[in-house]
């Protein structure tokens, strides 16, 4: 099997060494950073979410992996998510090919609804029309992707006709959809013949397994193309499981009531924290051995060829993220490579 490993951040932004929170520009600085450390260590894909709210600080993640783009030699770079609902499919598609221009064949993008709705407003559209928002538009660019002229119609943007689009990319544009665990999510993916990326960020990985052989059984039906199958959770590592989990622990705290204020979430507790890193939780945290036993399980247990480990989540350091990116390349990889060979 073909494995690939991945890191992925939203940009939090995060607390120095005062203790004070950083500045959005800094925090961006920081992710510029991360991803040269990544690409050092060998971690074959870099992704930056694309958020419209303050405690994120990227909401241009083009802008931000072309920065890296040209500070790196071999990672591959995308976004975490790309929230296509509330953007333009063509301009989307032109920002891409520009950056796998600019890293020389590199890129990719994962579309996505969005688990925020900030955007919505932001730029003019309506939550009644969420679902039907990023259907139209998601149909739109896989006729992009093709790279041909484009006549299409619809309701919620202009309609084309015999339209091109540039620049055109060297190899096309490897692309996925971020799925929560909606089986009507997977089957669309399937249908469009995309890459299927399953965010697990709740309870174990063999709760997800029913969503991928939905996946193998509607390509088959539909007769599209196989593509890989990507997991991103969440996580943080250390050079044992306690310093990982100290240090962690209040990023993951803070993020969750941030969030739960506004869903009516309970508030979080080190006991539901430390549910998640054992074997029942999506969170992966602990020593290099630990956090590769726990990915090697996730991969034999559904079967997928990537993981993407998003290793930024609320305060957490910088300093104790590029720990963390450091072992994960040099120890937590090989050590998976080892127990799946």
């Amino acid at each position: 099997m073909n494995l690939e490993f991945g890191l992925d951040t939203f940009g939090d932004i995060t607390r120095g060494a005062d203790g004070e929170l950083l500045t959005a520009a800094q925090t961006i600085r920081n992710v510029v950073s991360q991803a040269e450390l990544a690409d050092s260590v060998g971690v074959d894909f870099f992704g930056v979410g694309e958020h419209h709210r303050a405690d994120f600080a990227v909401s241009a993640p083009e802008m931000v992996l072309a920065a890296i783009a040209a500070r790196t030699e071999r990672i591959r770079l995308g976004t975490a998510v790309t929230v296509l609902s509330s953007d333009d499919p063509v301009r989307v598609f032109e920002r891409f090919s520009t950056l796998d221009a600019l890293s020389s064949g590199r890129a990719e993008v994962v579309l996505g609804r969005g688990s925020f709705t900030e955007s919505f407003p932001l730029f003019g559209f309506e939550l009644r029309d969420y679902e039907a928002l990023f259907e139209e538009k998601l149909e739109l660019f896989v006729e992009l992707l093709k790279e041909q002229p484009v006549t299409w119609s619809g309701t919620m943007r202009a309609d084309l006709e015999d339209a091109d689009v540039f620049p055109k990319t060297e190899a096309g544009l490897r692309t996925w959809v971020g799925v929560g665990g909606s089986p009507e999510s997977v089957v669309r993916v399937a249908r469009h013949g995309l890459g299927l990326m399953l965010a697990i960020i709740g309870g174990p990985a063999e709760r997800f397994a029913p969503l991928v052989e939905l996946y193998h059984r509607a390509i088959s039906t539909f007769g599209t193309p196989e593509h890989p199958i990507a997991v991103h959770s969440p996580g943080h590592i250390a050079h044992t499981d306690e310093e990982a989990w100290d240090a962690a622990y209040s990023g993951f705290e803070a993020m969750n009531n941030t969030v739960g204020r506004e869903r009516g979430w309970p508030t979080y507790s080190r006991a539901r924290f430390q549910n998640d890193v054992g074997p029942a939780g999506a969170i992966y945290s602990g020593s290099p051995e630990r956090v590769a036993n726990k990915i090697a399980d996730t991969i034999r247990t559904l079967g997928i060829s990537r993981f993407d480990l998003k290793y930024a989540t609320g305060t957490l350091g910088h300093d104790q993220m590029m720990q963390s990116i450091e072992l994960y390349g040099t120890e937590v990889i090989p050590r998976v490579r080892a127990l799946l060979s």
